[in-house]
């Protein structure tokens, strides 16, 4: 078996060269480094602070690229948009009843503000801020009424103590654009009780609305009353004033037929004016071969008695 055998060159590779290449490397790596560090983005929705050896520049980053000092300054994003945050609430009525609630509260940082919330609250304003004047302003307004009225006014709650957390926070530091709650919570013994007040309620505005349609019926019934008895007398002078009128209704309403004649004493005998025409003409009239009447004969007169002679 033949064996090859192959003489390797040695390669020498200059050392020089090598540096070089190390050289150009790093300095393309400081580069990228001093290029990504002088310049920052700032996303949409955001505004930045530059914060440079610990001093806060007195004017926001607005959203885009920007040029900033490399290793000495950071840019730190404050969102502008609009927030939700929920929170528990406690308070209680002026009936001393504890009423627990969910809150969420809607709120958002304006430009203006930007540099300020970053100074003072560290970007995050509503665990510091917000939270506890949205508290104090539930709980001044939830003192005012009973807990049957925030149950059945919870958008007037809402309202005034939006508005007192807006008095209380700055509407030009912070925008609290809403508040909502969720989960409004009695005690079982006061919820049964404000459940059986408003059955009570409803009962007896159902009684007042039966007792009022009562009232409407029999007013109406008397107006209509009323009216029947004036149509009456009206009606009734009219008449009297006219009696044609009376012979004209009897014209209008008879059907062609004579009327029936009822006979009296009890014997139940209805004949028309016709039929009794008829019996009264067969009656008067004699029936043939029947002798005629004697006419009646006066008695003769009886002569007077004569006069005796005197002697």
């Amino acid at each position: 078996m033949n064996r090859r055998v192959y003489d390797a060159e040695t390669v020498e590779i200059d050392p020089a060269w090598i540096r070089r290449i190390f050289g150009v490397l790093l300095i393309l790596i400081v580069i990228v480094v001093l290029a990504s560090s002088a310049t920052s983005i700032v996303q949409p929705g955001f505004r930045g602070v530059a914060v440079t050896l610990g001093t806060v520049a007195p004017e926001f980053r607005p959203e885009g690229f920007g040029l900033k000092q490399p290793f000495l300054t950071h840019i730190h994003p404050i969102s502008v948009r609009q927030q939700t945050r929920a929170m528990p609430a406690e308070c209680y009525s002026s009936d001393l009843q504890q009423v627990k609630m969910e809150v969420h509260v809607l709120y958002r940082v304006p430009e203006a503000s930007v540099v300020k919330i970053f100074q003072e609250y560290a970007g995050e304003p509503f665990d510091n801020l917000i939270a506890p004047r949205v508290m104090e302003a539930l709980k001044e307004v939830a003192a005012t009424q009973s807990a049957e009225q925030i149950v059945k006014r919870r958008e007037e709650i809402k309202s005034r103590a939006l508005e007192l957390a807006r008095r209380k926070i700055g509407a030009q530091f912070l925008d609290v654009t809403d508040l909502v709650i969720y989960n409004l919570a009695l005690s079982n013994e006061l919820e049964t009780a404000i459940e059986m007040k408003m059955v009570q309620e409803q009962e007896a505005e159902k009684a007042k609305f039966t007792q009022l349609k009562a009232q409407i019926e029999a007013d109406t019934a008397i107006i209509r009353a009323k009216g029947e008895a004036e149509a009456i007398q009206i009606r009734g002078a009219a008449l009297k004033a006219n009696t044609d009128f009376i012979k004209l209704e009897i014209l209008q309403r008879w059907n062609g037929r004579s009327p029936l004649v009822v006979g009296g004493g009890g014997s139940g005998v209805m004949l028309s004016l016709d039929e009794l025409s008829r019996r009264a003409g067969a009656a008067a009239s004699p029936r043939p071969g029947t002798p005629a009447p004697a006419s009646p004969t006066r008695p003769p007169a009886t002569p007077p008695p004569a006069s005796r002679p005197n002697r």
